[in-house]
């Protein structure tokens, strides 16, 4: 299942941040079910609402739990940190730094954000602007 950023608010005085939910129709009713009486929905689209404390990025992954839970899997972050912790210094500071530019760049992308487009400069002579 995936969730994609929808917005944020405060509730007693801490961040929520709200992702909205997709996925294949039996893991949106197995998210349905594990959310019982707390499923929230859309008002506009009716997609499933996923709810943390923690920002996961523009777009991310939920797993379900062995006790019938959904939470964010964040294995990817977890070995990043393992391996910039282990190294240390220069070098787990330059792990770290790819690792969270390629998270990132794939939490990104996995919500489809449109590209740049480059436009080439081209030199063109005076006298040919009054062409």
């Amino acid at each position: 299942m995936k969730v994609n950023y929808k917005n944020q608010y405060k509730k007693n005085g801490k961040v929520q941040f709200v992702y909205t939910v997709t996925g294949t129709e039996s893991e949106l009713d197995q998210y349905a079910e594990a959310k019982g009486d707390y499923l929230v929905t859309d008002d506009e689209s009716g997609q499933p609402l996923w709810f943390s404390r923690d920002y996961i990025g523009e777009a991310g992954k939920l797993i379900f739990t062995s006790k019938g839970g959904v939470v964010a899997d964040m294995a990817e972050f977890e070995k990043a940190a393992s391996l910039a912790s282990r190294f240390g210094g220069n070098l787990g500071s330059e792990i770290a730094a790819q690792a969270v530019a390629k998270l990132m760049s794939t939490t990104s992308s996995a919500k489809s954000t449109p590209k740049a487009v480059v436009t080439p400069e081209v030199e063109v002579e005076a006298d040919e602007l009054d062409a």
